[in-house]
């Protein structure tokens, strides 16, 4: 667009174009020439380049001045980092913008603000650096990024302070740290149009889980307003997950929605006030709902993958992707602001599985949102601003309202990082997860809970929620080799009930999950009784209506409430082992344990055995349940239709009789869940000798059998299986268990069904799961941590038995 010396417009630039224009330009004009005529929305803009920062210190004689500041300098001393930091930074403040070069500027921003048909456009200005956004680099907010620049005069102020950005005290010591030399790194000015996201949201998106490597997901965080908040961690961000395979076609395929506390916003400044952004409360009503919606979440979700397909290439390896988004409150429109590889996760080697385990509890003093799977202890430094920076010692727990990149030079010698602020992309989370450190985001109180020099232990490896337990509690490590694991004929499944391990857990070698209870999920998460979401009339505790009100707020009904967050916890374990069949057992509380939900006690009644009451399938067709279990099935009807997870199976436990069978799925079928249409199979829990006496029968009404060990052994040696007298009594592998084991594996080959067991006896015995091998059983399910001791033993026993031509032993 001109013979210009020192500027190139977007769509001049290509990623190959780093040393010119540095990673954060190379990349946003790599899209805006190839992506846009995809569909994706980019905002114009142009480069001042790298040579433009060589002609700054050419031209004022500066360079030998800016070495000699730097000579001999020790990143470990907080404090002549700062000074000299400032001081090279007033240097090129000093030198200011030649005349050369700021003509070239100006015409460059009137023909920008001409073409957005306004004098004086509002802009970005950000900085670019000629090593940064490298895969195994990030870089990442190293250098200054001025928003709402408006005039020749805040232009030019801002272009002058990018170009001395690079000598912020975070990005000297980075470039130590990963070996750059200072004086082969330049820096480019972007200057882009503004998003009006002030008016509306923006945020950040990744096309990878951050926290365990999954690759199948866009993770998107989001808060209203300017996108600086998000990234310094001032923000508790709403999040987002949708899963990539099924986004396509009609699929609406967002598997988690978490709500974030959205306190303030960052918005324009005034009028003619100096103070070009500014940051104001959000309201307490926008505070509670989500700040994009439902259509607005996929689109991104596709901005993200056409994004990551783009630098993928014609390479089989994905290049996972870290995207900044915003929203113009004018326009309603979706734009893309920068995208930068991903330099965690990818890098990660993915054949080595490291487990951290706490091996004892404490009370826990806060919780927040965990980033990484590691534990950590150590003592408690609370720092209350950068200037007391210098007061941490190595080691120790850092624990801040938030931190910001002028924090980085203590950062790294941190046992662990709490904020009170910031979500799961903010820049405490970014920076720990490059240095490989636990860290707790989001944490609210952790300031005022935490006081400097308590011992504490901070986990990260118990799901999506971090903990910080008082003292310093023993944990150890395992890392297991995952190439050494060899592929068994009977296929592995593992049980599992936490929707937050379902993504790391993924990564082991498994045949998919043969157990996901909905039990945890509705405990967890939803908390509140069916019925007394369908019958809020009933409750008439002021308390517990209230504490449901809470739960259920911003939605529609409180039905919507229950349905959405079961099928986001079922959706989730669905797509972490997306096309492995997922088998997820409709809901099996007792009525004792269903009372102790919010609002139970108004539904169910009192039972002197409920372990053998009212549970399982008889619920699911009596008016006492009927309107619960349609919500189940709702949430099913979601999870496999519109996320377009059809590796759903469900299961049905506890049927005791043929006619409960027939009750159960005309149900399921009311509600939209017919087994055989769309390819649904239904399972029943192979758990009363019922099941296995009458298995020819049972086959007609359903596709596969799962061996519950804990209740067939129960009702096969009439053992209550919670009773401690009676503990030495229960054991599966008493002769007449493994009888009707056996019994139960051979009926279902004989109808052609498929057999599997669930329970717990193969995790705690090994010996268990080689019986069950040699009985020719489909698969077993077993407990995650046990899945590494028994696939070698399931492995020798099939060698054992080629080698014998043996396929079972008669009892």
């Amino acid at each position: 667009m001109g013979n210009s010396k020192y500027i190139r417009w977007f769509e001049e630039i290509t990623i190959g174009d780093v040393p010119l224009v540095g990673g954060k330009n190379a990349s946003i004009g790599e899209m805006y020439r190839e992506l846009t005529k995809e569909g994706i929305r980019i905002p114009n803009g142009f480069a001042v380049t790298a040579d433009a920062y060589w002609h700054v210190l050419e031209e004022s004689g500066t360079l030998d001045e800016l070495k000699k500041t730097l000579e001999g300098l020790d990143t470990e001393d907080v404090q002549d980092l700062s000074e000299r930091g400032k001081k090279a930074r007033s240097i090129i403040l000093d030198a200011g913008i030649p005349d050369d070069l700021w003509e070239e500027i100006k015409e460059a921003y009137d023909k920008l603000s001409e073409q957005y048909g306004t004098v004086d456009t509002d802009v970005a200005v950000r900085s670019s650096a000629t090593a940064e956004d490298l895969p195994n680099a990030s870089f990442a907010g190293q250098q200054e990024t001025y928003l709402n620049i408006s005039g020749y005069h805040s232009l030019k102020d801002a272009c002058s302070r990018c170009f001395a950005s690079l000598f912020t005290d975070r990005a000297i010591s980075y470039r130590v740290n990963n070996n750059f030399d200072h004086f082969k790194v330049g820096l480019s000015v972007g200057v882009m149009k503004m998003v009006r996201s002030d008016l509306a949201s923006s945020g950040v998106m990744f096309t990878i889980d951050t926290e365990s490597g999954f690759e199948d997901v866009v993770f998107i965080t989001a808060a209203y307003g300017l996108g600086e908040n998000i990234v310094q961690g001032l923000v508790n961000p709403d999040e987002y997950y949708v899963f990539k395979p099924t986004l396509k076609d009609d699929n609406r395929p967002i598997i988690n929605k978490t709500l974030g506390e959205k306190a303030i916003k960052m918005i324009y400044g005034r009028g003619d006030s100096r103070v070009l952004t500014r940051n104001v409360e959000v309201p307490e009503a926008e505070r509670k709902s989500f700040c994009i919606n439902d259509e607005e979440i996929l689109q991104l979700a596709r901005y993200a993958v056409t994004i990551e397909d783009h630098y993928s290439g014609k390479n089989q390896k994905r290049s996972p992707m870290d995207i900044e988004w915003a929203k113009d409150g004018e326009t309603g429109e979706l734009f893309i602001v920068q995208a930068r590889p991903e330099t965690v996760q990818s890098q990660r080697k993915k054949n080595i599985l490291e487990n951290y385990i706490l091996d004892e509890r404490s009370s826990v003093i806060v919780k927040g949102r965990s980033v990484g799977s590691k534990i950590a202890s150590g003592k408690v430094r609370v720092i209350e601003d950068v200037s007391r920076l210098s007061s941490f010692k190595a080691g120790e727990v850092l624990v801040a309202d938030t931190t910001t990149p002028d924090w980085e030079p203590v950062m790294k010698r941190a046992a662990a990082i709490i904020t009170n602020k910031g979500g799961r992309t903010c820049h405490a989370a970014i920076v720990s997860r490059e240095l490989g450190i636990p860290a707790v985001v989001g944490a609210t109180d952790a300031t005022e809970k935490l006081e400097t020099g308590m011992e504490v232990t901070l986990s990260c490896a118990e799901g999506d929620v971090g903990k910080v337990y008082e003292g310093a509690l023993d944990f150890h490590t395992e890392s297991v080799d995952l190439t050494e694991i060899e592929n068994a004929k009977t296929e592995v499944m593992m049980n599992l009930g936490n929707p937050e391990e379902a993504f790391g857990l993924s990564m082991i070698p498994n045949d998919g999950i043969g157990l996901a209870r909905l039990e945890f999920i509705i405990s967890s998460y939803i908390r509140i009784h069916p019925m007394a979401l369908v019958h809020p009339e009933k409750v008439d505790d002021e308390s517990v209506l209230e504490q449901i009100e809470e739960l259920t707020k911003g939605y529609e009904s409180k039905e919507d409430y229950f349905v959405e967050k079961l099928a986001f916890g079922v959706g989730t374990i669905a797509a972490a082992f997306h096309p492995k069949p997922v088998v997820v057992r409709m809901s099996d509380f007792k009525s004792n344990e269903y009372e102790s939900l919010l609002g139970g006690k108004y539904f169910e009644f009192e039972e002197n055995n409920p372990m053998l009451g009212f549970r399982g399938a008889s619920r699911y067709y009596d008016e006492r349940y009927r309107e619960g279990f349609a919500l189940e099935c709702r949430a099913m009807k979601r999870v496999r239709e519109e996320m377009g997870l059809s590796n759903l199976i469900l299961m049905i436990p506890f049927c005791r009789r043929i006619e409960e069978a027939e009750k159960v799925l005309a149900e399921m079928k009311k509600h939209g869940l017919e087994r055989g249409k769309n390819d649904l199979q239904i399972y029943v829990m192979c758990e009363i000798p019922s099941n296995i006496l009458l298995i020819d029968e049972f086959s007609k009404y359903f596709d596969g059998f799962s061996i519950g060990s804990n209740d067939l052994t129960q009702l096969t040696l009439g053992v209550d299986r919670d009773s401690e007298i009676l503990a030495e009594a229960f054991d599966e592998r008493d002769e007449a268990v493994k009888k009707i084991v056996a019994m139960a594996i051979k009926g279902a080959k004989k109808n052609g069904k498929h057999s599997g067991l669930c329970g717990q006896a193969p995790s705690d015995f090994p010996e268990f799961a080689e019986f069950l091998v040699r009985q020719g059983i489909d698969s077993i399910s077993l407990n995650p941590d046990s899945v590494m001791e028994i696939v070698p033993r399931i492995k020798k026993t099939e060698e054992e038995m080629e080698k014998n031509d043996c396929l079972s032993i008669d009892l």
